[in-house]
């Protein structure tokens, strides 16, 4: 770990944002997060260790990046708002001796890089959900303060694209965090929780209060901890199986041999596949596992496939 790094306090973040005419805004789900004792618990929560190769969504002003590349990992950061992905390198070369700034090309990402020769940081920007690949070394972790307003599409996506994610480790909202987190048969599961297992195994781990962001959201925040693991055992390919997922709950309390009717092609298709992959016609999708849908996505067959059901 860099003892030299130092993180950005409440003041600094409030004078770089005024700086740069930055003003967090509701549209792109900016908060920034003020309390440095909450950026280390983030990496601590991770396992961040020296020389892993961390994503992040959302870097803002940089205070988790800083955290990160404190913890000696090397960071792909992933903004959407130029202004801020213009700021970060200057910010970040501030905080982190020994860093220097190497300009891409226009359509290249920003590096910055060690006495080494490094790369410590890579700012790439983008849109997170238009992200197919990432410069470098594949990533072992998504470390990410989400935007609230694309949390579950930015996770789910990244799961998807990034088979390299061994851990991810994300700050989102509280009650998101519960559905993330939720297991068959609570009050809080549904399709999020539900295609997340698909990927991983996940549990919350802290509750976030208000007063450490700027600006203070209207909710509390949490974290949430995926560890990656093997999909179900399925011929069912991972598409028929979630467009089976988003059947079952597009219409919650409906039991599944109606919420499947059309997707199957009828009611009787729906109790037939039912009763074949071992799922009583009359249970709801809430009390449904991941390895559930997968039988029952085997069952209906090519009809599960159909366009336009699916999502990230």
């Amino acid at each position: 770990m860099s003892t030299a790094t130092t993180l950005l306090g409440p003041a600094e973040i409030r004078e770089l944002a005024e700086r740069a005419g930055v003003r967090p805004t509701k549209q792109l789900g900016q908060n920034f997060v003020l309390d440095g004792g909450t950026v280390r618990k983030i990496v601590r929560q991770a396992d961040v260790a020296e020389g892993d190769r961390v994503v992040e969504v959302g870097p803002g002003l940089g205070s988790l990046t800083l955290g990160l590349l404190e913890a000696g990992a090397d960071v792909v950061a992933v903004e959407i708002d130029p202004t801020l992905a213009r700021l970060l390198p200057t910010t970040v070369a501030r905080h982190v001796p020994g860093l220097t700034v190497v300009a891409g090309a226009d359509d290249e990402p920003v590096v910055l890089r060690d006495d080494a020769g490094r790369d410590r940081l890579t700012i790439v920007l983008s849109d997170a959900l238009d992200v197919h690949e990432l410069p470098g070394p594949p990533p072992v972790a998504l470390v990410a303060n989400l935007p609230y307003n694309v949390s579950v599409p930015v996770l789910l996506t990244f799961l998807e694209r990034f088979g390299s994610l061994e851990r991810v480790l994300v700050m989102v909202q509280a009650e998101v965090a519960d559905r993330l987190a939720a297991p068959p048969g609570s009050r809080t599961y549904g399709v999020p929780s539900a295609k997340a297992a698909w990927y991983a195994s996940a549990r919350r781990t802290a509750t976030v209060g208000r007063s450490v962001f700027w600006p203070a959201p209207n909710v509390d925040s949490a974290l949430v901890r995926f560890d990656r693991r093997e999909p179900p055992t399925t011929v069912a390919p991972r598409e028929a199986v979630f467009a089976v997922v988003d059947a079952a709950f597009a219409q919650r309390r409906k039991m599944l041999r109606s919420a499947l009717a059309t997707l199957a092609g009828s009611p009787d298709a729906a109790v037939a596949a039912l009763l074949a992959a071992g799922v009583d016609p009359q249970a709801r999708g809430e009390r449904v596992d991941i390895g559930g849908f997968a039988r029952i996505a085997e069952h209906l067959g090519p009809v599960a496939g159909r366009p336009g059901t699916v999502e990230p």
